[in-house]
């Protein structure tokens, strides 16, 4: 078992549309997943790392993320948890920060105005800034893409990555829209050249469907956190279950096979 390097995280995703948790498949479809205060607080009982709560619609229909929402989860989780969804100012974050987020996720906003990563990084710190990035791998290479998927921009993925790395982002939100809701499996080789590139953590996102999908993206994507979301809401994995397997697989997780071992005789 190595303990080099930072443990790596297992984040629970809450995709929230109308105050109800929602997911699809390549961004489209989407199905109901239950209250997300609820599932929060199981998450955060369960041994998830962090948590990220993403209101989907909120850049596309150009209001702001439900401040009162992010109250409810804030007092049920002891877990980090971030914020993204409609934030393009700083009164955004101030506003989100103030109702209990720990971190702040901008992803369309940023890409059209990319100084608002550096306001958040030098009124805040990097720490609360994580830069999300929605891309597609095209005929022409991998374009980053805005408004939950629906529009293309000039962008390049990796080029971006590095630029909101430089202005000061803290970690990087990797999102394949290929891959996303299809559960076959992270997009490890961009994940990897990603990871290679940045001095700052990646977090994979699109793709998982077995505990063999979180250990690839840790080993071949060189992942430093991987994000599900399906997979979690629905019961097909258990975050106990992941770790103990991930431990298992020589992987460094946080996590206590001896507290384990506990609650399994209790």
């Amino acid at each position: 078992m190595s303990n080099r390097g930072l443990a790596k995280r297992i984040i629970p995703c809450l995709d929230v549309r109308n105050g109800e948790t929602v997911k699809g498949t390549n961004f489209v479809h989407l199905r109901q997943a239950g209250d997300p205060v609820e599932l929060a607080k199981a998450y955060s009982e369960a041994g998830a790392d962090e948590l990220v709560f993403l209101d989907i619609t909120a850049s596309f229909e150009g209001r702001k993320t439900f401040t009162q929402m992010v109250s409810r989860v804030a007092a049920e989780i002891n877990i980090p948890f971030t914020v993204g969804g409609g934030i393009s100012e700083l009164s955004d974050v101030d506003r989100l920060l103030n109702a209990g987020a720990d971190k702040i996720s901008v992803n369309s906003a940023a890409i059209r105005h990319p100084e608002l990563i550096d306001e958040i990084a030098r009124h805040y710190g990097a720490q609360v800034c994580v830069c999300a990035i929605d891309a597609r791998y095209d005929a022409d290479g991998w374009y980053c893409y805005v408004e939950g998927g629906r529009k293309r921009v000039d962008r390049k993925l990796f080029d971006w990555a590095r630029e909101a790395a430089d202005r000061g982002a803290g970690e990087i939100l990797f999102t394949s829209m290929d891959h996303d809701g299809v559960q076959k499996g992270f997009a490890n080789d961009a994940l990897a050249e990603l990871s290679d590139e940045l001095s700052i953590p990646v977090i994979a996102s699109g793709g998982a469907g077995t505990m063999a999908h979180f250990r690839d993206a840790f080993t071949i994507g060189k992942a430093d956190a991987a994000l599900a979301a399906s997979v979690f809401h629905f019961g097909e994995i258990k975050i106990p279950d992941l770790k103990r397997y991930l431990w298992e697989q020589g992987i460094n997780v946080r996590y206590n096979p001896d507290q384990d071992k506990i609650k399994k005789e209790g």
